[in-house]
């Protein structure tokens, strides 16, 4: 389970950041004539953004304020939530994103064009998950919408320059432009995410203000690269450089749980990701592998804080996917 990195870090954050890779699960080039709605569903573990490269367009997430989006605006809708787009011209109904008609580009790249013939709004939008167990405990951190304004923008330099790009290649379409644009749309993201980790100032705690910290994110990091481990808070402390007291209090300080209580979750975070992603290892290699001395040690350790046994997790994952695949 130990992860080989061929560097040595000195920034726990950089690294988490490093973290945040993206596997693309819809990526679509909008052209949107007024009046038109349209609900995005929601998607479990995922975030969904948009990037509006011409006209305006709203963004309304149940429970929060409408958000209006002008040209090179950017917003990340964290947590896998359901949310409508609509122009500003009201539409007579709503129709689901995914049940309009696309041409499919490639696998994961999609075009749209729907709606009236009243004014124009091209976007660039996408909805991408993230398997790093370390990635999504930051962007567990995020709130509902995360909104990168056109001033603010503009004074992140590298920001406009990735938008440019991205304007640039949907507005004249070339070959393997798809390719292009999904993978300036995974770098905005995860500038937008450095971008709210510095204009966030927060409480000075979470797994961003420990990751921060320069003995606390060394432990983390060590407990991330290698979460199979015979962890105790003593290794814990001397990766740290702390004596063991000093570590304990400023780990639950800062993290809001107890040191071995986190590494049990990241245990369990890689055993739900492996069950639910077809890993093919038996229960009792995953047992090894994460660090239990047996199979019914992990059993009983998953369905204490899972709530379910991790062959039945396994196995409703397997009866799911048939389900899509037929």
């Amino acid at each position: 389970m130990a992860s080989h990195y061929p560097w040595t870090p000195v920034d726990a954050l950089g690294e988490a950041l490093h973290a945040v890779r993206m596997e693309g699960v819809f990526y679509v080039s909008s052209e949107l004539r007024e009046p038109w709605s349209l609900q995005m569903p929601p998607f479990e573990d995922c975030v969904s953004f948009h990037a509006v490269i011409s006209g305006s367009c709203g963004i309304e997430v149940p429970g929060a304020s409408p958000v209006e989006l002008r040209p090179g605006d950017f917003l990340l809708v964290a947590h896998g939530l359901g949310h409508r787009m609509f122009s500003a011209l009201p539409a007579p109904f709503t129709e689901r994103v995914d049940l309009v008609p696309h041409e499919q580009v490639s696998e994961h790249y999609h075009q749209l064009r729907y709606g009236g013939s009243g004014a124009l709004c091209t976007m660039m939008c996408g909805i991408v998950s993230f398997g790093h167990p370390l990635a999504r405990e930051v962007l567990d951190l995020l709130p509902p919408l995360v909104h990168i304004s056109g001033v603010e923008r503009v004074a992140n330099g590298r920001m406009q320059t990735t938008l440019d790009m991205l304007a640039a290649e949907a507005r004249e379409p070339s070959p393997g432009g798809e390719a292009v644009i999904t993978r300036l749309a995974d770098i905005l993201i995860v500038q937008t995410i450095r971008w709210w980790i510095a204009s966030e100032p927060g409480d000075g705690r979470g797994i961003v203000a420990a990751l921060k910290d320069p003995q606390i994110g060394r432990a983390i990091l060590a407990v991330h690269r290698d979460p199979g481990k015979r962890w105790t808070v003593a290794a814990l402390a001397d990766c740290a450089a702390m004596s063991r007291s000093a570590f304990s209090e400023r780990f639950t300080r800062l993290v809001g749980t107890t040191a071995m209580r986190y590494v049990s979750r990241l245990r369990m975070q890689h055993a739900i990701a492996g069950l639910k992603g077809g890993d093919t290892r038996s229960l009792a290699q995953m047992a090894l592998d994460l660090g239990y001395g047996s199979e019914a040690a992990f059993n009983r350790a998953f369905k204490s804080m899972v709530g379910v046994a991790p062959g039945s997790l396994r196995r409703s994952a397997r009866e799911r996917h048939e389900m899509t695949a037929s």
